[in-house]
């Protein structure tokens, strides 16, 4: 049975991920009482996974380049990091009595590389401003009076706080509570979202039996894997990923997932280059190999005068038919230029995060839904996407700040 509960004076936080504890914390220290809603039994179980094997927080790397790493939504996302840009935000953890450093790659860092610490020390102080936090609350949309509702250990109830911040994720890894439920709901009250996408993700290729069976879990480092984008224009990056059962994952794969992810759609394939020896030319690899074999077979060769592992020798053999590696300067072209056919990305559930959501267009400047006045979105919800490396989370920090002081903003007296 639904219940009507007083939270009448109340700011309302759907959604303990990083954006909606940023967004608690800016509306609580304005002085305004706080309850945070979030299904799971415990807040922050997205922020503790991604800390493990090290709590990459932020990215030290130069504002111009940073904010390029949200590709089209470059401009937006910008506008919120006027309110918690890379500095801001290593300078907000080190007021939680977090150390922070930067790493040789750029990325930024808690000295002990762990979520939990800098997770729990937020959390008190969030509690000392008055946030009230409420687990095991799954929000269910609006009443046909416009009141939210959530349903609770106790039931489904009703509440008409003063406003609301919708946190609620995207759609990758539902067991911790970013299931994309919320997207019906918004479209229901006629706002505008993009379909959900994964990002930072896996894609999915037609391996041999052989491959497959063999080289599972292996490494591909270090390589260069080149695409063209959708304008045609020439997209490359060094790195290293992880050939799976089905296809390719790891770092270097994550990165370009957007555009791979955007040819698949146009194209309905994608087509990605890989570059074996990153670190010789194509000549120099053809005259490395031009020495006669002695008797060597053809991957022992390959191993000593090219360098390659067992690895990326088997992936010659799966793209290369024999005959056209029968000369040194093919050998050496076939190396530096290896095709792989991409046919459709790892299931969205699967991604470490997702693309699409809530249009710009159907938000103010201050994050407010225009369709529903004193409802602000925050976070991976929105549609923008970025790389990993301290990025994602930068975004979620500053777009969850931004809605809280929008949120100021609207109920300030005129």
């Amino acid at each position: 049975m639904s219940q009507q509960t007083p939270y009448t004076d109340s700011i309302a936080v759907i959604g303990g991920g990083p954006a909606g504890l940023m967004a608690a914390e800016s509306v609580a220290n304005a002085g305004y009482r706080v309850d945070l809603f979030d299904a799971m039994p415990s807040v922050g179980r997205k922020f503790l996974l991604a800390g493990v094997g090290g709590m990459n927080i932020t990215h030290s790397e130069a504002k111009p380049a940073f904010t390029a790493r949200y590709r089209e939504a470059a401009p937006w996302v910008s506008d919120w990091l006027t309110e918690l840009d890379a500095d801001s935000l290593r300078n907000w953890i080190h007021g939680l009595g977090i150390d922070t450093f930067v790493g040789s790659s750029g990325r930024v860092f808690p000295t002990d590389m762990k979520a939990a610490p800098l997770l729990r020390a937020w959390l008190k102080r969030l509690r000392e401003a008055g946030v009230h936090l409420h687990t095991r609350h799954r929000w269910l949309g609006w009443s046909d009076d416009g009141a939210l509702r959530l349903q609770g250990p106790d039931g489904e109830f009703k509440m008409h706080p003063k406003a609301c911040v919708l946190a609620l994720g995207g759609g990758s890894w539902q067991r911790l509570g970013s299931d994309g439920a919320w997207v019906s709901h918004l479209r229901d009250k006629g706002v505008g979202v993009r379909d959900l996408a994964p990002s930072n993700c896996g894609f999915i290729c037609n391996w041999s039996p052989y491959l497959s069976e063999r080289f599972a879990g292996q490494p591909l480092k270090p390589v260069i894997a080149s695409l063209a984008d959708t304008d045609n224009q020439p997209i490359s990056r060094r790195g290293e990923c992880v050939v799976t059962r089905d296809g390719l994952e790891g770092s270097l794969i994550y990165a370009l997932s957007a555009p791979l992810r955007e040819q698949l759609q146009t194209q309905g394939k994608a087509s990605l280059t890989l570059d074996l020896a990153p670190d010789r030319s194509e000549a120099q690899l053809a005259a490395a190999l031009t020495d006669t074999r002695k008797g060597q077979s053809l991957s022992s060769m390959l191993r000593k005068k090219a360098g390659l592992d067992a690895v990326k020798v088997a992936l010659l053999h799966e793209r290369f038919e024999k005959s056209q590696l029968s000369t040194p300067g093919d050998l050496a072209k076939a190396i530096k230029q290896l095709p792989v056919t991409l046919h459709a990305t790892r299931p969205l559930d699967q991604a470490i995060s997702s693309a699409g959501g809530v249009e710009q267009a159907a938000l103010t400047n201050d994050l407010m839904l225009r369709a529903r006045p004193g409802t602000f979105c925050a976070g991976e919800m929105l549609n923008w996407e970025a790389p990993t490396g301290g990025y994602l989370l930068t975004a979620c920090f500053a777009s969850g700040k931004r809605a809280g002081e929008g949120v100021i903003r609207w109920l300030a007296p005129a």
